[in-house]
């Protein structure tokens, strides 16, 4: 699913002065981005996405995300991070903005399709221990970026939903999307979950592997918390050398065509019957708000 619109929030980023952090705030538009310990043996950092109405993932929110974790990586102080989300009614994220691919330019498009990328990269490639607290729904790109972390703690409410669905809306997931599904829940359940565009509740994630654990919604990022110490406490260089073992034949791929898959996203997108598509969509949201 995809929607749009932002709302400025604070980003309050870790700063290590004298071995203790403190927050530095600056506007931004997408989301709050905290420290949640204030040791340097210890650091986790707790991404607060909080971009009504339902964390679409604009260029703009996308450029402030991979803002935020780099500069995480740059800080030897911190060695875990948390994503979840504080919109109410329960959103994690409902995936990729369609006003960023419905009736836009080529150059727009690309533009916003490497943005997409480069959230992947940073994300699935990171240093850092990642967690998803996932406390809401969280289909299509909101899944992506779910699967890109280590681990996946998810609300145990049959309201919420996870996958990718994009063949729902005549979009076609690209390679790297089916590459990273794959290494989470093997080739069968990722052919069967692509081709009709699945959805899963909790309890059916949980089941194929989509997601590692389900906690009651008001606990979710207490036990992501928890469940992060737990990571923490094995050697670091060994768990981000074994990491990157797994994840680099995945990372190189998508890094030796970047050029070439943001070609074919725009010769896609921007097609008569893709726009069409779009537009359909669109309007069906507008008459479900109505």
């Amino acid at each position: 699913m995809f929607c749009g619109n932002t709302l400025s929030v604070l980003l309050c980023v870790l700063i290590k002065s004298r071995n203790l952090f403190y927050l530095s705030s600056v506007r931004t538009t997408t989301f709050i981005l905290k420290m949640s310990n204030s040791s340097p043996s210890t650091g986790v950092a707790v991404m607060h996405m909080q971009s009504p109405p339902v964390n679409s993932l604009s260029l703009d929110f996308l450029t402030e995300l991979c803002i935020g974790v780099e500069k995480l990586e740059m800080d030897k102080g911190c060695r875990g991070l948390i994503i979840t989300s504080v919109l109410s009614p329960k959103v994690f994220s409902a995936g990729l903005d369609i006003l960023e691919m419905y009736g836009k330019s080529p150059e727009r498009c690309g533009e916003f399709w490497k943005a997409v990328q480069e959230m992947w990269l940073k994300l699935y490639g990171s240093n850092m221990t990642t967690i998803a607290a996932i406390n809401g729904s969280s289909p299509a790109g909101g899944c992506l970026m779910s699967l890109t972390c280590d681990y996946r703690i998810m609300a145990d409410n049959p309201r919420y939903s996870i996958g990718l669905n994009e063949t729902q809306l005549g979009i076609v997931a690209p390679f790297w999307f089916k590459d990273t599904m794959v290494n989470t829940v093997g080739h069968r359940n990722t052919e069967l979950a692509l081709q009709l565009g699945l959805l899963y509740k909790p309890a059916e994630a949980l089941k194929i592997g989509l997601v590692d654990q389900l906690v009651p919604e008001d606990q979710v990022l207490a036990v992501a918390t928890q469940t992060m110490t737990k990571w923490l406490t094995i050697p670091e260089h060994a768990r981000q050398i074994t990491k990157s073992m797994m994840r680099k034949p995945t990372l190189d791929k998508l890094r030796s065509n970047r050029e070439a898959d943001i070609q074919n996203f725009v010769s896609f997108i921007t097609k008569d019957s893709i726009q069409k598509s779009l537009r359909m969509y669109m309007e069906m949201l507008k008459q479900k708000k109505a």
